[in-house]
């Protein structure tokens, strides 16, 4: 998740969602969101008057649209998109980044709604916000593969979930074990739901 190129309001919601994702909502405090983005301290009440509060679930957001966009990135690259390869791609990001730099970072929409979802209704709606705009290009991926319109948005659920599932034993265990057995195990499956035609970007599947 790259930073550069970003005014200071970007910057921080940016730095936000790396300290969150590592950290936690909790322990990620102002200052430390400020300092990490080479941000003068006296703009964060600038940019966010709605405090903490704010500033966090706009990085939900952000990192919501950023999982989405790497869909795209994600098809760009395959010559032949299957939803099997799909996944095997979103888990690859993953598995990538805790052989290079250990296991110390996760999902900040993930983090934030294991913090503040019993006690702050704004940002489980964020995260909620996250995760559906995520589920969408994905759901919309699967149905030009030739999965069914009834069953793209549950797919992309499915997928969503086991890789958020895997990447906190992936945390815990400290290996990439659960990561790989989730590629592996549903990557048939995935394959499997794909009884139709399929269609080219953003052309419908089916009739």
């Amino acid at each position: 998740m790259e930073g550069s190129g970003r005014g200071p309001r970007e910057r921080m919601v940016f730095s936000a969602a790396q300290l969150i994702r590592r950290d936690g909502v909790t322990a990620t405090g102002m200052r430390d969101v400020a300092a990490h983005a080479a941000a003068p301290r006296g703009s964060l009440q600038h940019y966010f008057p709605g405090g903490k509060e704010q500033l966090v679930n706009e990085a939900v957001a952000w990192a919501g649209r950023y999982a989405a966009g790497r869909v795209d990135r994600f098809l760009a690259g395959m010559s032949h998109p299957t939803p099997g390869g799909l996944f095997a791609a979103m888990v690859r990001q993953w598995t990538d980044e805790y052989e290079k730099h250990g296991f110390d970072t996760g999902c900040p929409v993930a983090a934030a709604t294991v913090d503040c979802t019993a006690s702050t209704e704004s940002t489980r709606a964020a995260a909620a916000d996250a995760f559906a705009c995520w589920n969408r290009p994905l759901a919309r991926a699967l149905g030009t593969m030739g999965v069914p319109a009834g069953r793209t948005e549950a797919l992309a659920t499915l997928m969503i979930g086991a890789l958020e599932g895997a990447i906190l034993i992936a945390r815990a265990e400290r290996d990439v074990r659960a990561l790989t057995c989730v590629a592996r195990e549903l990557g048939p499956l995935l394959d499997g739901c794909a009884t139709e035609e399929p269609s080219g970007p953003g052309e419908p599947s089916g009739p």
